[in-house]
C-alpha cells in the first residue's frame, strides 16, 4: 500500500451561499491524498497500472466547475467521482479551501476536509 498526493491545486470557482460568490467567484485550493496499492506500478513502470495524477486533476477540475452552496457538497462530489473513476483507490483524504472569504475580517481561508474509505 502507498499514497499518491496531488496538492496545491489552484482553481477559480463559484461556490458559496452568497449571491456575490456565485457571480464573481473566488480562488480555491484542493489537496488530495489517495491510498492505493503501488506495488504493481512500482514494478511495471506502466502508467496504466497506477492512478494517473493528470486524470485525478481532471476529475477535480470538472467537479469544481459545478457551482455548490457548500464546500461539503463539492467535496463529497469530488470524493464520489474519484472512487467511481479509479477502482484501485482504497481511501481518500480531500481538503477544499476557499481563499479570500467574505466574513468581515482578515481570514486566509476556510476549508473542509473529508476522509473516506471505499464502501463507506
Amino acid at each position: 500500500m502507498g499514497k499518491i498526493y496531488v496538492e496545491g491545486i489552484k482553481i477559480y470557482a463559484y461556490h458559496g451561499c452568497f449571491k456575490e460568490e456565485a457571480l464573481i467567484g473566488t480562488n480555491f485550493v484542493v489537496d488530495v491524498e489517495l491510498d492505493v496499492d503501488l506495488e504493481k506500478p512500482a514494478l511495471s513502470d506502466n502508467i496504466q497500472d497506477t492512478v494517473n495524477y493528470q486524470a485525478v486533476f481532471g476529475v477535480i477540475k470538472y467537479q469544481m466547475a459545478i457551482p455548490s452552496h457548500l464546500l461539503e457538497h463539492v467535496s463529497q462530489r469530488i470524493v464520489d467521482a474519484l472512487f467511481l473513476e479509479f477502482p484501485t483507490i482504497k481511501k481518500i483524504k480531500l481538503k477544499v479551501a476557499k481563499l479570500n472569504v467574505p466574513l468581515g475580517g482578515h481570514i486566509d481561508s476556510v476549508a473542509v476536509q473529508i476522509k473516506r474509505k471505499r464502501g463507506e
